[in-house]
Order: structure tokens, then C-alpha cells, then sequence
């Protein structure tokens, strides 16, 4: 039977898309569950695959404003996609995925981006591994920094009714700076950063702020979970958020979570490799880190991603791009002056667009893909050339899950 893709009509479609993916991960949705999640995702974001008007899967887009090194860009942020178990290899993912990257080139986002619940999905669609995240777990015995700190703020709890007004400034100022990071909207703020849920009530949701002269400089969400063992706490504290204006701040923010009672441990997922808490760390080799892929990135218009991040050296390159999925990105583009467009010059170096998303957001060498069989170098240097143009700090990161 033919499969047709479209978007969501209306919130009842909206929650059987959902469920394509939901149904995998957890109890049936709720009502409440899906409006609050139609608050974030627009209904018309969510594609189906129908088969004889039953939905047999769904994929869905975030709008994010996406900070790319020197700036910012719109940006499809995939999320919820998956298709019913009885219609697993039939074809829905694919005409789901071709039909949403349409629907993101016609809306003017030139990139997209994901998390990939399986490493071995979404390079046929596009995306490629474009940052590194990681775990750490810090014993408490082995919490102290290489230096002494000096502390100059001071921290208070507050309830998420008063974080939303004094942490959104410290997020605002961190995001832009950081690569892969997004701009929340106030519906994110309520319904996914500051809410605190009834099925986790028994370790909610807890806020810190450090503030100097009175502003707010630095912030950490955590829970703790505590644990018992001979009389002796085996607890351990879940720190999901942390993050600080300046290197002062950040410092401080962690101390006051490192040095919180009744937690043998303090954890942490999603870390940057070049997170300064490492070099915080008097013993960074206890910390355990256990580094694994973040985002996937797409370029979804090739000349419009190029031209729209800044790069770290002057010169240019000209790239013969591949692209199957999309084929309006086909061509050999030259990058020069910070900026894109088609051109007739031999290519210097050729690659599928998925690597290109890979180098995309500085995290990723070209030198690593040629290395992994990624690029061909025509031009002798190109890919020294290409590396220092790319080359981008501080390191991509987004420290949510979407």
C-alpha cells in the first residue's frame, strides 16, 4: 500500500505521530502530556506517514535560533521521530525524513540538527557527527580543585518561580557563545527547564544561584538522590544544569555543587571535552570521563550554513559537495571572504554533505575525515587549509537532549 507523508492536521494526529516513537520509551501519552508538548513542538512541525489514513510514523522539528561559531542561524531541531513496529522497513522513514528536509529548506533553515537514539541512522539522510559529549562521575574524596579558589558571590536557592527571571539572563549570555547551543523560548523555559514534574517529585528539581553585587553570574539545576549503605550515605547528586558568565563564576557555581552534603558522588551528563571543569579538577582522571557522539548536523542549504557562521582564518576553498537527498546542495561551492557561493573552479576538496556537517561546527577536523575516508584532497594543503578556516573554540555543545 502507498505511503503519503504530510504534516499534522490538527492535535489528534499530532499525539498518533508522537506515539510512533513514545510508544517505545515509556507509558501511553496523556492528554496533558500532548498539549504541553504541542506547546514546544508546533502541530504543523510534526510529519506522519500515513497508510490508508492510519499513521504508521512520525518525525518532528523544533524552530530553534542555533548558535554556530560567530552567530546565530535558524535551525530544525529533529526530534520524536520513529515509525510503528509493524511497519519497520517499508520505507515511512525514509519518506518521512526526505519529506521534512523539504519542508525545512522551504521554511528557510539551512541547517538542521539532532540527537540519534542509534549512531547508524541518519548519515544516509544527511547528518553527520558534528560534537562530543560525556559523563562524568566525581567521587566527593576526590572533588578539589588543582588551585585555590577565591569566592566572591554569593549563593542562594530559590524556587523555579524566581529561577525563571534570574537564570534566563546567565543562559542568554552563554549560548550565544557556545556553538550547538539554542535560544529558549518562554514555553521552553515553563514546560521543560523550570518544570518541576509530579513523577519526579520525590527528587525535584532543585535551584542555585550565584550572584555577585547583587546579578546573577552563575546557576546550577540539580537532584539529589540520596542512598544508604551500613550507615554510611552512598547518595548521589544529579547536576543538570550548570553554567556561569565568567570563568570566576562557572568555578564557583561547581565548588558550591561539588561540595554539597550527603552526596558520595556528583554526576553529570553531556559535558563538553573541553569543559573547564577538567581543568578545575585537582584529580580530572577521577571524574571518570566517558566521552560518546552529540549532535548530528545537517546542512540543509549549503551556501546560506557556509555564509552564515565566521571563521577563524582568512582564505578560501573551493568544496564539490554531494548530496542524494538534497539535491539543490549538488555543486562545487567556494568559500572565500566568509562567504559561499557556486562557482566553476576545480574543487580542492570533495566530500558528501555529511561531512560537511560533521566540520560544520568547529568540532570535527577535515584532517579526521580524510583520515576516516570522509573527504578527497585535490589540491595539495587543502586540507590544512580547510581545518584552519573551520577550526572554532570554544567546542560545540548542547547540554539538552531535545
Amino acid at each position: 500500500m502507498a505511503l503519503e507523508v504530510r504534516p499534522c492536521a490538527d492535535k489528534d494526529e499530532f499525539r498518533r505521530a508522537v506515539d510512533a516513537i513514545a510508544q517505545y520509551f515509556g507509558p501511553p501519552l496523556t492528554e496533558e502530556r500532548i498539549d504541553r508538548f504541542s506547546r514546544v513542538l508546533d502541530v504543523s512541525r510534526m510529519h506522519a506517514a500515513f497508510e490508508d489514513e492510519v499513521i504508521v510514523g512520525g518525525a518532528g522539528a523544533f524552530s530553534f535560533d542555533f548558535a554556530v561559531p560567530g552567530g546565530s542561524l535558524p535551525c530544525a531541531g529533529i526530534s520524536v521521530v520513529g515509525v510503528f513496529p509493524t511497519h519497520r522497513r517499508r520505507g515511512a522513514l525514509r519518506a518521512m525524513m526526505d519529506a521534512q528536509l523539504l519542508d525545512v529548506h522551504e521554511r528557510g533553515e539551512p541547517i538542521a540538527a539532532l540527537w540519534a537514539s542509534e549512531e547508524t541512522i541518519y548519515g544516509r539522510f544527511g547528518y553527520g557527527l558534528a560534537s562530543w559529549c560525556g559523563e562524568i562521575t566525581v567521587p566527593k574524596e576526590w572533588s578539589a580543585f588543582a588551585r585555590p579558589l577565591e569566592r566572591r558571590g554569593r549563593a542562594r536557592l530559590v524556587t523555579s518561580e524566581e529561577a525563571r527571571e534570574l537564570v534566563q539572563p546567565v543562559y542568554d549570555a552563554v549560548w550565544r557563545e557556545r556553538p550547538g547551543m539554542f535560544a529558549r523560548t518562554p514555553e521552553w523555559w515553563e514546560l521543560r527547564t523550570l518544570r518541576m514534574p509530579e513523577e519526579e517529585a520525590a527528587t525535584p528539581k532543585r535551584f542555585v544561584v550565584l550572584e555577585h553585587d547583587g546579578t546573577p553570574q552563575a546557576y546550577g539545576i540539580y537532584r539529589s538522590h540520596p542512598k544508604f549503605e551500613d550507615a554510611v550515605s552512598k547518595g548521589r547528586l544529579e547536576v543538570l544544569e550548570a553554567f556561569g558568565t565568567t570563568p570566576q563564576a562557572t568555578a564557583e557555581i561547581w565548588r558550591f555543587l561539588l561540595d554539597i552534603d550527603w552526596s558520595a558522588t556528583v554526576e553529570m551528563e553531556l559535558l563538553p571535552p573541553d569543559h573547564p571543569l577538567f581543568m578545575l579538577l585537582a584529580h580530572p582522571r577521577r571524574a571518570r570521563y566517558r566521552m560518546y557522539d552529540g549532535l548530528w548536523v545537517r546542512l540543509v542549504d549549503v551556501g546560506a550554513a557556509l555564509s552564515g557562521r565566521k571563521y577563524a582564518a582568512e582564505g578560501g576553498i573551493v568544496f564539490e559537495v554531494r548530496d542524494a537527498v538534497c539535491p539543490w546542495n549538488e555543486s562545487r561551492w567556494k568559500l572565500e571572504d566568509g562567504a559561499a557561493s557556486r562557482t566553476e573552479e576545480a574543487a580542492e576538496l570533495a566530500l558528501d554533505v555529511e561531512a560537511l556537517g560533521s566540520a560544520y561546527l568547529g568540532a570535527v577536523s577535515f584532517a579526521q575525515l580524510g583520515d576516516g575516508s570522509r573527504v578527497e584532497e585535490f589540491a595539495e594543503g587543502a586540507v590544512g587549509r580547510a581545518d584552519a578556516l573551520f577550526g572554532w573554540r570554544p567546542l560545540p555543545w548542547c547540554p539538552e537532549i531535545f
